[in-house]
């Protein structure tokens, strides 16, 4: 027998000892060079971790729609509140969808996505800039608003910005298995036809000017127009890219998707259940909204029980008269270790302790 060759338990190259140690020892370095520490591989289109990481995610509540411009107006009248986009005077807006041409001509662009235009005057109300107006979209996502302006509103509303498993697990709605995960809400179909039914994204025409609207909308769309998915919730992929809470301030993070996603990603992002994306906490474009989430409440309940007799049982002995006497099982306690200062055997109170959530309406 040769111990450096093939073994039927080892399977062993026809190597050298000292080779075989010498490989496993010092690994081949990657050609594209080493990992950082905390490096994972991304699914080119779904924008997860590869493989698949299964978490925990507690309990929550979640709006079933992102925050319409009729919503966000009504916190707007009843505190006053003054979003960052009319702080800074300015917005971004898709150039395809300036009032007017010229203004492409002489104002800035951003640097990391050149077809976003900078707008003086765009805002919430006016999403196009001036000479434009919410109006008639009432129903539509609110846009122009900022991580902060987006954590206000949600307060107000006694709730809070989502987190990203949160969102997510609501956006697969079950088909998070290895399995059945699915790359869009609607399946694995990369069909523009099949697309158009589900979401509200950029369609066959070339970004930025070319939209034939062949799902209806150019822009934002009313936020419960296409269909929810299985668990009931409206926009989960689609139509505006929603803030998420945690994340640095010069790195929010935003999922779902927008209206100027395609498919494929062979234009900006790909549309899929695990798209994402990280923007500065004070940008404001016309494609960022969000929704609200919200922890149920939870109440501690205390139940005591008597510790041996409805743990253990009850064991009674009956002499020949017909006489019990009821004695501790083997292993009791209470018998010789629990006697109050009469001397009186007691019996020890055993905590069971038992969380209850409220039960409050799922979707909002």
């Amino acid at each position: 027998h040769n111990p450096s060759g093939p073994d039927a338990l080892h399977d062993l190259p026809a190597k050298t000892r000292e080779q075989v140690l010498m490989e496993r020892r010092h690994n081949k370095v990657d050609k594209e060079g080493p990992k950082p520490f905390g490096h994972v591989d991304i699914h080119k289109l779904d924008g997860g971790v590869v493989p698949p990481k299964v978490v925990h995610v507690h309990p929550y509540f979640l709006d079933e729609k992102p925050v319409t411009n009729k919503e966000f107006g009504l916190f707007v009248r009843a505190t006053h509140h003054e979003t960052e986009a009319e702080k800074y005077g300015w917005s971004f807006v898709l150039a395809s969808f300036l009032t007017n041409s010229s203004m492409l001509e002489d104002a800035e662009t951003d640097p990391e996505a050149e077809h976003w235009v900078t707008v003086d005057g765009a805002y919430w109300r006016m999403p196009e800039g001036p000479n434009s107006s919410y109006k008639f979209r009432e129903n539509h996502p609110v846009v122009h608003v900022s991580h902060r302006d987006a954590a206000e509103y949600c307060t107000w509303r006694g709730k809070r910005l989502p987190g990203e498993r949160e969102y997510e697990a609501a956006a697969r709605a079950g088909h998070w298995g290895p399995t059945n995960r699915t790359l869009y809400s609607w399946g694995d179909s990369q069909e523009w036809d099949d697309a158009s039914k589900h979401a509200n994204l950029w369609g066959r025409g070339k970004f930025p000017f070319e939209n034939h609207g062949e799902d209806g909308w150019r822009g934002t769309s009313p936020v419960k127009h296409y269909p929810p998915n299985a668990l009931g919730f409206y926009d989960m992929s689609g139509n505006v890219w929603e803030w998420m809470r945690g994340g640095k301030h010069k790195a929010r993070i935003v999922r779902g998707g927008s209206y100027v996603d395609s498919l494929d990603g062979s234009f900006n992002h790909a549309a899929t259940l695990g798209a994402r994306a990280t923007l500065h906490g004070t940008t404001t474009t016309g494609n960022v909204g969000f929704r609200c989430a919200k922890a149920p409440k939870k109440r501690t309940e205390y139940h005591w029980v008597y510790h041996d007799e409805q743990v253990q049982g009850r064991l009674a002995v009956e002499d020949q008269y017909g006489k019990q006497d009821h004695v501790p099982q083997r292993g009791w306690e209470d018998r010789d270790q629990f006697k109050n200062d009469d001397g009186e055997r007691i019996k020890k109170k055993v905590v069971k302790r038992r969380e209850v959530r409220s039960n409050e309406s799922r979707r909002r």
